[in-house]
């Protein structure tokens, strides 16, 4: 463990690097998903867009943790960074007289690219926090909470952004500006970045990367679900709900639609990493044992799972849209995140604590590629089950996810050494 001084430099660096990513990642995703719907594409054809990005995302958690252990955290995340760059920059070459498939090939390359850059970003940030942060006073739990509950909020950010630009500048100058900024960061992050991070060791194998853990394995299994129940109807369901309601046909009336749905996106992301970010104080971390933590992290799943189950009966009452289900539907998914950001910032601190820093890269990597695996199914859902049930099967199915995530979290047993195998 580094000393603290030293240790809290190289996490704000670290941090720093990661909101910048994030909130381009926000920006690029709205500015996707809405520019593609105005062009006609079905919400299959925008579940597409995305596929490839999540993929990216198992394939390269799974390598992330290894080359993270061989080549240094400082090499993997400023790899993400400028692979972030380069997927701005090839985006905005994007031709409006490309056929829908060429389009739709093209933005899933690239966006399997931006799926790359961004868990290799993420790897190396949450790998960094087990190295850096203090071990008194639930400091691990503190500083993995602020940096996940920071970083959503900027995202959210990110979301309010990128639907704005695109109203008020167009597609092309808003991805070119995300772009050069991105890159500036970038430049001002490698001059500014204190030592701190490991550089690497040359002897790590790459099939290290599976984890003897049980604990580690059912917690993984446990994010797969439940990332899984949070895109099932954040990636294209809600958002194009919230759009055929707000939207009357008009470019005024589409700009608008543009701007109140990127706003709920943004507020209920910022809200997510705002909860996130205060869980520690909000569960009573300082005053818990570990094993009272891990025996919380199923009761707050399972209290999460009563929010899409109740929403989807009323989204399957209602009939279609009205306006008591569109109210409904905001205060119940707000309520979705705020239950979400708990599990998450759980989950997050629960994967660090069992892991060891001998093995953080590696269990890290391997966590992350199940919450990839998770965003991947949950995506391919969103599309396919708003298309064929609309809003009530979008949300029962997060439900159902839900209960998958809660039954795997029970799986996990207490009393585990940070890092140690553990029969359950």
């Amino acid at each position: 463990m580094t000393d603290r001084p030293e240790g809290f430099a190289a996490y704000v660096a670290v941090t720093a690097a990661y909101w910048a990513f994030m909130l381009t990642d926000g920006a690029l995703r709205m500015l996707v998903l809405l520019h593609f719907n105005t062009l006609g594409f079905s919400p299959v054809q925008l579940a597409y867009l995305f596929v490839l990005y999540e993929v990216a995302g198992v394939v390269t958690n799974l390598s992330a943790g290894w080359i993270a252990a061989r080549f240094g955290l400082t090499s993997t995340l400023y790899a993400g960074l400028v692979l972030q760059v380069v997927a701005l920059a090839a985006l905005a070459q994007l031709n409006p007289a490309w056929s829908v498939p060429a389009s739709v090939v093209f933005v899933m390359l690239v966006q399997g690219l931006s799926g790359v850059a961004k868990d290799l970003a993420k790897m190396s940030s949450k790998s960094a926090v087990k190295l850096l942060a203090p071990s008194e006073n639930a400091g691990l739990f503190r500083w993995v909470a602020v940096l996940t509950g920071s970083k959503n909020a900027v995202k959210g950010c990110g979301f309010l952004i990128g639907a704005v630009a695109l109203g008020l500048v167009g597609f092309v100058p808003a991805v070119l500006g995300m772009a050069v900024i991105l890159g500036l960061i970038f430049l001002s992050v490698i001059w500014g970045m204190p030592p701190g991070l490991p550089a690497g060791k040359k002897g790590a194998k790459f099939k290290e990367v599976f984890s003897n853990n049980p604990n580690v394995n059912w917690l993984s299994l446990g994010r797969v679900f439940l990332f899984g129940a949070r895109d099932v109807w954040f990636v294209v369901g809600i958002p194009i709900y919230f759009y055929s309601v707000l939207s009357d046909g008009t470019p005024e009336g589409n700009r608008a639609a543009f701007f109140m749905v990127g706003t709920f996106m943004a507020v209920w992301v910022i809200l997510y990493g705002a909860v996130q970010a205060s869980a520690p104080r909000l569960l009573r971390a300082k005053e818990k044992s570990e094993d009272e933590i891990i025996a919380s992290a199923q009761g707050w799943v399972g209290a999460l799972f009563f929010v899409p189950a109740a929403l989807a009966l009323a989204a399957w009452g209602a009939g279609g849209p009205a306006n008591w289900l569109t109210g409904a539907v905001v205060v119940g998914l707000l309520a979705f995140g705020a239950l979400f950001a708990l599990n998450s910032s759980l989950h997050s601190y629960l994967i660090l604590h069992f892991t060891s820093a001998e093995r953080v890269t590696m269990d890290v990597g391997f966590y992350y590629m199940a919450n990839a695996a998770g965003r991947l199914i949950g995506t391919l859902l969103s599309g396919l089950t708003y298309q064929v049930g609309g809003l009530p099967l979008c949300l029962a199915t997060a439900a159902v996810m839900i209960a998958g995530s809660y039954l795997s979290i029970g799986r996990i047993g207490p009393n585990a050494p940070a890092g140690a195998p553990h029969t359950t």
